[in-house]
């Protein structure tokens, strides 16, 4: 979605949430009609839908036994609704490369943890406030952790994020 919008003509930057927009402009050569630019987005859209990336998940998480107690389902029912879903990548931020995916079941959906940790593993999966996510780095954190991806990198210095705003994703659970 970034880089579409970045292409745009006489576009110097765009920053995206999960449910606006913001376009700059190049100051000297402002648009006719600033308008346009939502409008085009609303027709066009990104081009090309890629197919939901695969992050492979051991789901050893600290907080499993906890959020299963708490949301009166046993350890896989957990487990069988997080992998049942197919996510939405509604914003990228906390972190480089933290996305913020969007489609959790509603049986899931369970707040922060109320003393955030000091130190979460790169590759943690957590849960709060409806989304669901992989930490990227070790750092503070305070989502409800229930496991950890297996071969993904969430970010890279050479590429950047590895999902962006709008990407799907789907988790699939090894042991």
């Amino acid at each position: 979605m970034l880089d579409f919008l970045r292409r745009w003509p006489r576009v110097i930057d765009a920053v995206v949430t999960e449910g606006h927009a913001c376009l700059y402009f190049d100051p000297a050569f402002p648009p006719d009609d600033p308008s346009e630019a939502a409008a085009r987005l609303a027709v066009e859209g990104p081009a090309g839908e890629r197919k939901p990336a695969t992050i492979r998940a051991r789901y050893d998480g600290a907080d499993l036994a906890d959020l299963a107690r708490l949301t009166g389902l046993s350890r896989d029912e957990v487990v069988e609704l997080h992998t049942s879903r197919e996510y939405v990548v509604a914003l990228i931020g906390f972190l480089p490369g933290f996305a913020y995916l969007r489609g959790l079941d509603p049986r899931l959906e369970v707040p922060r943890r109320a003393i955030p940790r000091a130190r979460v593993a790169p590759g943690s999966i957590g849960l709060a406030a409806g989304y669901t996510g992989v930490y990227p780095f070790a750092s503070p954190g305070g989502w409800q952790l229930i496991g950890t991806a297996i071969g993904f990198e969430a970010f890279s210095v050479e590429r950047g994020a590895s999902l962006a705003i709008g990407d799907r994703v789907r988790f699939e659970r090894v042991d």
